[in-house]
């Protein structure tokens, strides 16, 4: 006899739009797929060469990361944020950001048995509840503000007495909020509540200069400044900044008690980045002109694709940061707006309620692809 299955995972909300798409192919050229993140520009030369001639296949890498990743993540924080961290014991590397995210509370859980809450941003991308789900603990969302930033001021005592943590994802995914982190590194402190920073879309910050929760209170960054760590771990991604999804490469950095904690039960799981890839992650994090050029293609292709979502609805305003548009559905209905879009323009976008119950009166509509592909798209309109 067959034993009955305790658990049965939700479909994979991107799955959902499969029967949606052929509503595109009477379009010329058929569908022009918006609806997930994947980057598609080239990676640098440098990048690919690292990837191809490190000569670390044979071996076993690093579960921690190598040396040099993990000294090229320091020098980036640095350089980038005006902060330093200990390359040797506040860094440690990640397959990719999402493994990390949804492993988190599985191995806090670990760490403080006697709590079971995962606070997160209520509106934000699926992984933060999953991860909880998964893991067995209680996802508990935070609301956002009207600017899409989120209140730690809505966020129960009690709910706060069983956190295993709290995530802030700045800049936002999907809406592009940018959070206080001082604020919300101190609301973690003042309750011993773990709070780790999703700051993989941090180099495509519009509003203001990239931020880390890091960043010590009053400190003179350009200086550099000795990060604070207490409490606090950043996690970061080269999937976004390098258009390296494929490689599956990230860190983390920040309080070195908890990046010990992690490195050491992670090392039992065999989470290793492949040595290639942490080469290329070396090479990729040495170079921020490549960053620099990603930076205004994506701004460039946001606000094409606000003036074509515009025509359908009302036009989305440029986020804070990142580069996806969160755009408001006529009447609320993000479904019905899903099924215009790719009737009238062959594009697919996410509907809202993908990244939480709030957010189900949104679309977002990622700016990945080339200006080829909007020609066509804007061609189809004409």
């Amino acid at each position: 006899m067959r034993a009955e299955i305790g658990y049965v995972p939700p479909p994979y909300p991107y799955d959902r739009l499969d029967e949606l798409k052929p509503l595109a192919d009477r379009h010329p050229g058929g569908l022009v797929d918006l609806s997930i993140g994947t980057p598609t520009d080239p990676p640098t030369a440098a990048v690919l060469a690292a990837l191809g001639g490190s000569d670390s296949e044979r071996g076993y890498p690093p579960s921690i990361g190598t040396p040099d990743l993990r000294e090229a993540a320091a020098n980036w924080c640095e350089t980038r944020f005006g902060v330093q961290v200990d390359a040797d014991a506040e860094v440690a590397a990640t397959i990719g950001s999402k493994e990390f995210v949804a492993g988190l509370p599985h191995w806090l859980r670990l760490r403080s048995p006697e709590r079971d809450t995962v606070l997160y941003p209520a509106v934000s991308y699926p992984s933060y509840t999953m991860g909880a789900e998964l893991a067995g603990c209680r996802a508990v969302p935070v609301p956002a503000d009207e600017h899409w930033s989120i209140r730690l001021d809505a966020i129960s005592d009690a709910d706060a007495e069983r956190a295993l943590v709290l995530w802030v994802n700045t800049p936002g995914n999907p809406a592009g909020g940018l959070d206080d982190l001082a604020a919300a590194a101190r609301w973690g402190r003042e309750r011993d509540v773990p709070v780790f920073s999703d700051e993989c879309y941090a180099e495509f910050t519009w509003d203001g200069p990239p931020r880390t929760i890091l960043t010590p209170a009053d400190a003179d960054t350009a200086a550099g400044a000795r990060a604070e760590a207490d409490g606090v771990v950043a996690v970061h991604s080269l999937s976004k900044r390098s258009n390296l999804a494929g490689v599956r490469v990230g860190f983390y950095a920040g309080d070195p008690e908890l990046v010990h904690f992690l490195r050491e039960v992670r090392k039992h799981a065999g989470f290793m980045v492949p040595g290639p890839a942490q080469a290329a992650a070396v090479a990729a994090l040495s170079d921020q002109s490549h960053v620099a050029a990603q930076r205004d293609r994506y701004r460039s292709r946001l606000e094409r694709l606000a003036r074509i979502v515009g025509r359908f609805g009302p036009e989305p305003a440029l986020p804070r940061g990142g580069f996806y548009l969160w755009a408001a559905a006529p009447d609320g209905d993000a479904w019905g707006f899903t099924r215009t879009l790719l009737s009238e323009a062959g594009i697919l976008v996410s509907p809202g309620e993908f990244y939480g119950p709030s957010a189900a009166s949104h679309v977002r509509v990622a700016a990945v692809l080339t200006n080829d592909v909007l020609d066509m798209v804007e061609s189809r309109l004409a």
